[in-house]
């Protein structure tokens, strides 16, 4: 408990930009922030350890999320230790819920992917190129990255 107190897991949005479904989650607020309840926080973690550990040990994957600044790096570091996907930008609505529609788009950024290691880029006139290295990097930029870059889309989705 002390180290999630240490490492500041407890200071959660602002108040202004809370979701009400997270409510039960929140101990109290201060300074116009939401401070997070560390002993259910605790627990949850716990169960959630046990239950990557069961998905790692049936070979399956595992999505890592941290999009906030302070996440970022630690976040993509230990999904590429791990050799699993991560978002560490920004979080895309129906990213879980959609998926099916998101994985038709990760499907076309690891075939722009492989087009532009294949060259494809440098053969297209100048404007066409860009544009699709421009896509390319939003794509890039937005959608669930494998650090292994093995240019296969993640599996089904549980939640």
């Amino acid at each position: 408990m002390k180290s999630l107190l240490e490492a500041g897991v407890h200071f959660g949005h602002q108040t202004r930009r809370w979701n009400p479904r997270m409510k039960r989650y929140i101990f109290t607020q201060r300074n116009g922030i939401h401070i997070i309840d560390l002993q259910q926080t605790l627990g949850l973690m716990n169960e959630a350890y046990r239950a990557m550990i069961q998905v790692a040990a049936n070979g399956g994957n595992i999505l890592f999320v941290g999009t906030k600044k302070q996440a970022q790096e630690v976040m993509m570091s230990e999904a590429e230790r791990c050799g699993m996907w991560y978002i560490n930008q920004r979080w895309l609505g129906g990213t879980l819920t959609n998926f099916q529609t998101i994985r038709t788009r990760i499907n076309y950024m690891i075939e722009l992917q492989q087009k532009r290691d294949q060259g494809y880029f440098r053969v297209l006139p100048k404007k066409e190129g860009l544009k699709l290295e421009e896509t390319l990097a939003k794509l890039e930029k937005y959608f669930p990255r494998h650090s292994q870059h093995d240019h296969s889309a993640p599996g089904n989705v549980h939640h």
